[in-house]
């Protein structure tokens, strides 16, 4: 054995590369896991303690050196006992005595191979990086392009104020809270909430297309007016579909957007518009935003009226429950009431 470690580590040696010597198992072991650790271990079978084939389990059962390249050098030719070390992980097999050609042909092929492996993963971090990167580059812009449009048509209805971030915290809350009901589980997956929260401030986009006179008008509509306005919710869905024609693309987050768009003003029992939708015929996307929309529209001060308290706008609500609203969506409400009067006191309008 010392006669081996010593003839091997000078023909190594020899041509160029650096060795640490082991002269059992456990030392091995623990040279394995030293930093920076080895780039190639030769491991005889025959050791005393820890054999080879104990030596190789354990090294392949360690993150720090599962990924270190193993050559088994024997005396042993039976072919049962290199099958054996290749199956346990190693990579090569050099039976003694010892021919060094042999063994430098050897240790370099693996020592190549090794560096191949090592540029890969280091390619493929930098790939994973940048795509994240991308990913949420493209998540900004995403988002940025949606409160920038969003806000574009606010400025046509200037007393909505907070009310884009305030709906947008609601939509969250309530799909996050309802996301373990039996009859959402299903939809409300955790990407399509991050997507319905992302496309929740579009809700109202089609306002850009309503006159002033209405949109502005400090009094009750009259009913002509009112069916005016109620175009709203067509405008903005038709808008985002006019987009991805002339792109000739869809993305999730519009789809979404396009359904809270046209029909968050639907009623649970068919008396909301432009469709008269009833029941499960409206997207849940739609029923969640209807739900908040109104919330706010309670709490908020408009130049027809004056807010009313959280207490208050959660008895409405609960009054609506089976009529506008879905039931087990207003049920969400009630459960996470708390968490939206957070986000309406965090994003309050100012004075």
């Amino acid at each position: 054995m010392p006669e081996n470690l010593h003839i091997l580590g000078t023909l190594l040696q020899g041509a160029g590369y650096r060795v640490k010597a082991a002269n059992s198992g456990a030392a091995a072991l623990r040279y394995a896991n030293q930093t920076p650790s080895p780039d190639l271990i030769l491991l005889d079978v025959m050791m005393p303690e820890l054999d080879g084939y104990q030596v190789l389990t354990r090294l392949k059962a360690a993150p720090g050196s599962a990924d270190i390249p193993v050559i088994f050098l024997t005396a042993l030719d039976d072919a049962r006992d290199e099958q054996y070390g290749l199956q346990l992980g190693a990579a090569d097999y050099i039976a003694k005595p010892i021919q060094p050609a042999v063994v430098l042909t050897r240790v370099a092929a693996q020592l190549e191979a090794k560096r191949a492996r090592d540029w890969l993963a280091d390619q493929n971090a930098f790939l994973e990086n940048e795509i994240g990167k991308r990913m949420a580059e493209n998540e900004l812009t995403q988002n940025v392009s949606i409160l920038a449009l969003a806000h574009l048509a606010e400025t046509r209805d200037p007393e909505t104020g907070q009310h884009l971030l305030r709906t947008q915290g609601y939509v969250r809350t309530l799909a996050e809270c309802l996301r373990d009901h039996p009859r959402f589980s299903q939809t409300l997956t955790p990407n399509y909430i991050k997507l319905l929260t992302r496309s929740a401030p579009l809700h109202d986009i089609g306002k850009v297309g309503i006159p002033d006179y209405i949109l502005t008008k400090p009094g009750k509509l009259t009913a002509a007016e009112w069916e005016i306005m109620k175009t709203h919710a067509k405008l903005g869905s038709d808008a985002i579909e006019r987009a991805e024609r002339d792109v000739r693309a869809s993305a999730a987050f519009l789809a979404l957007a396009k359904e809270i768009a046209h029909w968050h003003h639907e009623k649970w029992d068919g008396g909301g518009y432009p469709e008269g939708l009833q029941g499960e015929a409206i997207p849940v996307s739609a029923r969640i935003m209807a739900l908040a929309d109104v919330f706010d529209a309670l709490i908020s001060q408009r130049s027809y009226k004056p807010p009313i308290d959280f207490g208050e706008a959660a008895d409405i609500i609960m009054a609506g429950r089976g009529r506008h609203f879905d039931p087990d969506i207003a049920d969400g409400f009630a459960h996470c009431l708390e968490n939206f009067k957070m986000i309406a006191t965090e994003f309050r309008d100012p004075l």
